[in-house]
């Protein structure tokens, strides 16, 4: 019924920069938080940067200063923008957004994950 797809994914050098984009569509009435998270190998999945539906944001203090999130309500879209990443930024990322579908239906959704590597 609703469906996110990721994009923006890559390999970059540390201190490098990179723009990841997450899409929502489907059956969509209301879209209220977006957000993205993010796991390596071995680690669990975190939480990298959160947005509201009124654009509040909060971010996880490893990114805090490089990272920023927001949203484009009108093309239900997310982006990450990553700024002087370090190799510890590593990770598989992965969009969550919180909906309610046109039958009243809520739930958290994810997309399929876009790979980040920060090379030394």
């Amino acid at each position: 019924q609703v469906q996110l797809v990721e994009s923006g994914g890559g390999l970059v050098q540390a201190g490098g920069s990179l723009r990841l984009s997450c899409a929502a569509s489907g059956s969509i009435s209301t879209i209220n938080h977006m957000a993205w998270y993010r796991q390596a190998p071995g680690k669990q999945r975190d939480l990298v940067a959160r947005i509201t539906s009124t654009g509040n944001s909060n971010y996880a203090d490893s990114v805090k200063g490089r990272f920023t999130i927001a949203r484009d309500n009108t093309k239900n879209t997310v982006y990450l923008q990553m700024n002087s990443l370090k190799p510890e930024d590593t990770a598989v990322y992965y969009c969550n957004a919180n909906i309610y579908t046109r039958s009243r239906y809520n739930a958290d959704y994810w997309g399929q994950g876009t790979q980040v590597t920060v090379s030394s």
